[in-house]
C-alpha cells in the first residue's frame, strides 16, 4: 500500500507532495516552509528517506535543501540542473528505491525548463501516480517561457513532446500530481475546469496538448502567454545557490516613531489587514496587501528586490501568517513590524488618511455627473482586459506595471478597478500614498458589468447600494460607501480624507446583524446578503434547512470545518462544476476562511438561481464564537 498527501501552498498555487509507504516516504518539490512537510511525515510515522525536484524553481524558494540537511534524505535534483550545493544527480531511467514494493522512476520532461524531471510512483513495478511538476498540468501544461526567451518555442515544443511521452508511458488511471496550476503564474494558461485531482487518461481526454498537432499548440501556447512575476528573476538564482534555512522568528517591533522614520527613509510599510479597514483609515504612506490575498505574489511582483518592509497586522497571528508566506518568496525577514490599528501606529498629532470604496455604479453615476472630474484606472492584466472587455474610456495599466508608469495618469480623481476588488486595494493605495485622490471600485467586473452599469440600454445607473452605507465600528466590512445621488458622488471624493477614519482598525470579519441588507454590486448586479455566525448556526445547523457550503480550497477544508457542511471550492464554482446532492434545490449558507471567497462564491450560486447568503467573518468568527469546528477525520479541527 502506498499514500500521497499533498502539501498545499495555496497563496502561490502550487503543491508540494509526501508520498510513501509503511516506513519510509519520498518529498517531491517541497515548500520553503518544511515544518510543515516534517509535520506530515510525523503524522504518518514515517521517515523521510528522498527528496526530490522536478526543476529549479522560477516561482518560489525551495525547502528542498534544508529539508535533506534536517532528515539526511537523498537530495535528487536533475543532472543538468545547474545547482551549487551537494546533492545526488538523476537522469532518465534512474530508479530510488523507497519502500517495501513502492520505487521512484526518473522521466526527463523538458519544456518547463530543459532539465526538467517527473518522477512516477512505482507499485510493484506499475505506474501509480506522476509527480509532474510544471510538465503536465491539470488542463494545461508548465509556461515554457521562464529560462531564456531564445529557448521558449523550442521549450514549448518540448513540453508538448514531453506531455505525449507521459501519455504513452503511463497507464490511464495513473494520478497526474503537478506541482504547479493551481493558480500559479508557472502554468501556460489558467487551469480550466474544477478539477482537483486528474489522471494520465483524463488529461488526455481534455488536456489541449493531446487534442492538436504539435504546431497549433505550440503556436496558440505561445500567443496565450501572460505576464511573469519580476521576482521569478530571483527566484531561480536563489534555488541554484541553495538556499539558507528558513527564519521564522517574530522581528523587531516598531513604535510610530520608528514607522514613521522607516517611511521618511523610503521603505516600504505594508499594511497587512483587509482592504475595508485600509479604506477606513491608515498611516499616511502605507500601502495595503492584503494578507488573506496572494500576499507573496503580489508584494514580491511589486516590491523593489532587496528594500526593507515593515509588516503592519491586525494581529500577532496575521503577522506569522503573513511572514511564513513572503518567506516562500525570497522576503526573509522583515525589518520591522507592528500589531493593532492605526492608532497604535501613528505619532501623536498625526491623522490617518482613508479614502472610498464604491461600486461600478456608484462610478458609472459618477461619471454621468461629472465626466471630467472622473478618471476610471485599469488594473487588470492585458489577457482579462481582452478577454472581458473594460470600462469605455478607462485607462489601462496594469497592477505590476503602476509604479513606473503611474505619471502616465491624468487628472482628476481616480477610480480604480481590477476584477475583484483585492488589486485596485493595492492600486488605490499605490497611488493615495503618492497624493493623488482615490476611490477603490470594491466590486466584481465581467461582462455583464459592462451592459448593467456602462451601458444606458440596460437600464439607468443610480450609484447607490441598497443596504450600505458606510460602516461603523465592527460594521460588516464589506459595505461599500454609498451616494446619495450621482452629483454628490464626484463632490464628496475630497471630503471623505481623514474623517472618521479611526473608526474601526478591525476590518473585515467583526459582527454584523442577522440577515444583514442586501448589496449591490457583484456579477451582473447580483445582490449578497450577509449574515453573521450565530444565524448561520442556527439556518443550518438549528433546524432552519439551509446547508451550510463550505468554499475554500481543500487544505484548508481538510484542517477544520464545520460539521455537516458542504464542500464546493471557490475554484470549481467558477469553473461551473454542480453542486454536490446534498446542496441542489436548498436555502446555501457560503462561508469561506475570512468572508472574501464567500461573497464571490454567493454571487455565481445566485446567478445560477440559487437562493444563497454568504457569512461575515467566515470560519475564523465560527471558530471564534465557540461553535464546533472538526478535521477530514472528524476530529477536533483547526482554522489558520
Amino acid at each position: 500500500m502506498f499514500f500521497v498527501d499533498t502539501i498545499e501552498t495555496q497563496g502561490l498555487g502550487n503543491r508540494g507532495y509526501l508520498a510513501g509507504g509503511d516506513r519510509y516516504a519520498v518529498a517531491v518539490d517541497p515548500p520553503r516552509d518544511i515544518d510543515r512537510v516534517i509535520a506530515a511525515a510525523a503524522a504518518r510515522g514515517v521517515r523521510i528517506a528522498l527528496v526530490v525536484e522536478t526543476h529549479v524553481h522560477n516561482d518560489y524558494v525551495t525547502g528542498g535543501l534544508d529539508l535533506a540537511r534536517l532528515t539526511g534524505a537523498t537530495y535528487l535534483v536533475p543532472a543538468d540542473a545547474r545547482v551549487s550545493f551537494p546533492h545526488h544527480p538523476v537522469r532518465d531511467g534512474d530508479r530510488h528505491a523507497l519502500d517495501t514494493g513502492l520505487a521512484l522512476r526518473a522521466l526527463a520532461t523538458p519544456g518547463h525548463t530543459p532539465h526538467h524531471t517527473a518522477y512516477a510512483l512505482e507499485e510493484d513495478g506499475r505506474a501509480v501516480a506522476v509527480f509532474t511538476g510544471g510538465s503536465l498540468l491539470i488542463g494545461t501544461v508548465g509556461r515554457p517561457d521562464l529560462v531564456e526567451p531564445r529557448l521558449t518555442e523550442e521549450l514549448a515544443r518540448a513540453q508538448y513532446a514531453s506531455a505525449h511521452r507521459l501519455a504513452g508511458e503511463l497507464p490511464d488511471d495513473t494520478a497526474v500530481l503537478p506541482t504547479h496550476g493551481f493558480g500559479s503564474f508557472c502554468a501556460a494558461t489558467r487551469t480550466g475546469g474544477a478539477a482537483d485531482a486528474s489522471t494520465i487518461g483524463a488529461e488526455k481526454a481534455r488536456n489541449d496538448a493531446f487534442a492538436k498537432d504539435a504546431d497549433t499548440f505550440v503556436a496558440e501556447l505561445l500567443a496565450a502567454l501572460d505576464d511573469v512575476p519580476a521576482y521569478y528573476a530571483h527566484m531561480g538564482p536563489a534555488n541554484a545557490a541553495g538556499p539558507a534555512p528558513v527564519d521564522l522568528t517574530p522581528p523587531a517591533v516598531a513604535d510610530a516613531d520608528e514607522i514613521a522614520a522607516r517611511l521618511a527613509a523610503g521603505e516600504w510599510v505594508v499594511d497587512l489587514r483587509h482592504r475595508v479597514a485600509f479604506a477606513r483609515g491608515h498611516v499616511a504612506g502605507s500601502f495595503n496587501f492584503e494578507a488573506d490575498g496572494q500576499l507573496a505574489t503580489y508584494l514580491a511582483w511589486l516590491l523593489p528586490w532587496g528594500r526593507p518592509v515593515t509588516l503592519l497586522a491586525e494581529s500577532a497571528a496575521q503577522l506569522a501568517a503573513a511572514q511564513r508566506e513572503l518567506t516562500r518568496v525570497g522576503i526573509d525577514r522583515p525589518a520591522a513590524a507592528a500589531t493593532g490599528g492605526p492608532t497604535a501606529w501613528l505619532r501623536d498629532g498625526d491623522t490617518p488618511r482613508s479614502y472610498p470604496r464604491a461600486t461600478f455604479a456608484d462610478l458609472a453615476a459618477a461619471r454621468a455627473a461629472a465626466p471630467d472630474a472622473v478618471v476610471v484606472l485599469d488594473v487588470r492584466r492585458a489577457s482579462e482586459r481582452r478577454g472581458a472587455g473594460h470600462v469605455p474610456g478607462s485607462v489601462h495599466i496594469p497592477l505590476h506595471q503602476l509604479r513606473h508608469r503611474a505619471h502616465e495618469i491624468p487628472p482628476g480623481t481616480v477610480w480604480v478597478h481590477c476584477a475583484g476588488g483585492l488589486r485596485a486595494a493595492i492600486a488605490a493605495s499605490l497611488l493615495d500614498a503618492s497624493g493623488r485622490d482615490v476611490v477603490a471600485v470594491d466590486d466584481t467586473f465581467d461582462t455583464n458589468t459592462l451592459e448593467t452599469a456602462f451601458h444606458p440600454a440596460a437600464g439607468t445607473a443610480t450609484g447607490t447600494v441598497a443596504g450600505a452605507g458606510r460602516p461603523g465600528p465592527g460594521g460588516d466590512g464589506d459595505q461599500r460607501q454609498s451616494y446619495a445621488d450621482a452629483g454628490s458622488a464626484a463632490g464628496r471624493l475630497g471630503d471623505d480624507r481623514g474623517g472618521d477614519a479611526q473608526a474601526s482598525d478591525a476590518g473585515a470579519g467583526a459582527g454584523s446583524g442577522a440577515g444583514a441588507g442586501r448589496l449591490g454590486g457583484g456579477a451582473g448586479g447580483v445582490a449578497v446578503g450577509r449574515v453573521d455566525v450565530g444565524e448561520a448556526r442556527r439556518r443550518t445547523v438549528r433546524g432552519g434547512g439551509a446547508v451550510l457550503v463550505d468554499v475554500r480550497e481543500g487544505d484548508e477544508w481538510r484542517a477544520g470545518h464545520a460539521p455537516g457542511a458542504v464542500h464546493v471550492p471557490l475554484s470549481g464554482l467558477r469553473g461551473r462544476c454542480a453542486l454536490p446532492g446534498a446542496a441542489q434545490g436548498r436555502d446555501l449558507v457560503v462561508v469561506c476562511r475570512s468572508g472574501q471567497r464567500s461573497q464571490e462564491a454567493a454571487r455565481l450560486l445566485i446567478a445560477r438561481g440559487a437562493d444563497a447568503v454568504d457569512v461575515v467573518g467566515g470560519m475564523r468568527a465560527w471558530a471564534g464564537a465557540g461553535f464546533p469546528v472538526v478535521d477530514e477525520h472528524g476530529n477536533s479541527g483547526t482554522i489558520a
